[in-house]
């Protein structure tokens, strides 16, 4: 009955096992025998860059709708069926990835599983419910468009990758929305969240071979299709761009956008720790210099994210709008400084302890161990132990975090996006691209 990738893996008093079914389903768990919680996860190897342009959201307009209402369980059910037992649910949905999943005693773990797999199995898509959960996506997005650190993202999403998947809202748009249907959403469902493209993970105090068993009971309900692909990345520019969204703000929200490598390019280590170096945490580069030493903004931070084919590193800050020039100057100069000179052996030390650290102190959580299978088994196709990842960041020497700044720091591979109560971007404009221009 059942095929079996190369694991388990032991990785300290955890042990990671997978287990493909013969539909294609794959169950994986990580064993935490001394947690009194099992978290289970529901992972399809979906998310909004795999849509096509009409049907932009279809991915969040599903998983909204997954919560409301199945054959057996009406939306109130579905809920008072977890939190009726002390548990947690909910879901999320990214570019490439759509999770649902839960958390209770360890005990509970088959009303999670059913409670999950009657969501995605045997939801109805009422017509009502489809009006309803449209206006209440619409609502999401009027309250994200209302916050201008959110507004800034999505606009620097649509200028780093145009005219493309990557670069539209993962929530759609109003008439994205308005014109999906019925069959529209259910066709969807069907032909792209199917078992080659379906992770079951749990992690907590639970054995392998029961989880098995019991996704097992479920392995006949689903349909084997082909899974999708999404549409590979495109990168044309060759100059950096403004983007300016003019807004009576309080402050000016900025993000400047670079674009990276995949995650499957072994410069991501290098790449993960000169983000901690630059902006990552309160002891980086740019918030001394920025916020510490000159007091110029608030909130200054810089976030990697890395795709199956792409990838990007986005500085974003709110600041006053009439220190604007300032601080972009700035954070080019800090961008020069290590595209210029590697980093100290004492800052790569920091760097690599804070990042190892943040690696250990995550995996102590159910949560957090069942995110860490369903990335990487659907990022990757495998699991990297958390042994190796550490050992993989130690290995970094300073020389390689100059490397990866001098092949993306680059001003063909940037875009800055605006919200802000300027009238005109051209003063920015003239600002990055002289600042950027090699030395």
């Amino acid at each position: 009955m059942l095929d079996t990738f190369p694991l388990p893996i032991r990785c300290g008093q955890r042990m990671y096992h997978v287990t493909q079914l013969k539909n294609g389903l794959t169950v994986a768990t990580a064993e935490m025998p001394h947690m009194l919680s099992v978290s289970v996860g529901l992972w399809v190897g979906v998310g909004s860059r795999y849509e096509p342009a009409p049907l932009n959201g279809v991915c969040h307009f599903i998983e909204h709708l997954l919560f409301k209402g199945t054959k057996q369980r009406s939306a109130k059910e579905i809920s008072e069926a977890v939190e009726g037992i002390g548990g947690y649910l909910n879901a999320f949905t990214s570019e490439e990835m759509t999770c649902f999943h839960a958390r209770a005693c360890h005990d509970r773990f088959d009303e999670l599983l059913d409670v999950l797999l009657d969501m995605l199995l045997d939801s109805k898509f009422e017509p009502v419910e489809i009006g309803k959960e449209r206006e209440v996506i619409k609502e999401e997005m009027a309250m994200c468009l209302d916050e201008p650190q959110h507004q800034v993202q999505e606009l620097l999403n649509a200028a780093l990758w145009p005219d493309q998947p990557l670069g539209r809202p993962i929530t759609g748009t109003e008439q994205t929305l308005d014109a999906m249907r019925r069959d529209h959403l259910v066709g969807y469902l069907r032909g792209n969240y199917v078992p080659a493209n379906i992770l079951i993970v749990v992690a907590g105090k639970l054995k392998h071979r029961p989880v098995v068993r019991a996704v097992g009971r479920y392995a006949r309900r689903f349909r084997a299709v082909e899974p999708p692909r999404f549409t590979p990345a495109r990168s044309e520019r060759r100059a950096p761009k403004v983007h300016l969204f003019t807004k009576p703000t309080e402050q000016t929200q900025i993000a400047l956008g670079i674009r990276t490598c995949s995650r499957h390019d072994e410069r991501r280590y290098a790449l993960r720790l000169l983000n901690t170096i630059l902006g990552e945490n309160m002891s980086s580069r740019l918030f001394q210099v920025l916020r510490e030493d000159r007091g110029l903004a608030y909130s200054i931070y810089s976030t990697p994210s890395f795709y199956g084919d792409a990838g990007d590193l986005v500085i974003s800050a709110g600041l006053d709008t009439g220190n604007l020039t300032k601080v972009l100057r700035l954070i080019v100069r800090e961008l020069r400084r290590i595209r210029e000179a590697a980093p100290s052996a004492a800052e790569l030390r920091r760097a690599q302890d804070y990042v190892i650290g943040q690696i250990d102190l995550s995996l102590e959580s159910t949560d957090n161990q069942m995110n860490w299978l369903g990335e990487q088994l659907l990022g990757y196709g495998r699991i990297f132990r958390p042994a190796e990842v550490k050992r993989r960041m130690r290995e970094v020497r300073a020389g390689e975090i100059r490397a990866v700044a001098r092949d993306f720091f680059r001003p063909d591979l940037m875009n800055l996006a605006l919200v802000s109560p300027l009238k005109s971007d051209r003063a920015a404009a003239r600002m990055l691209n002289a600042s950027l221009s090699p030395a």
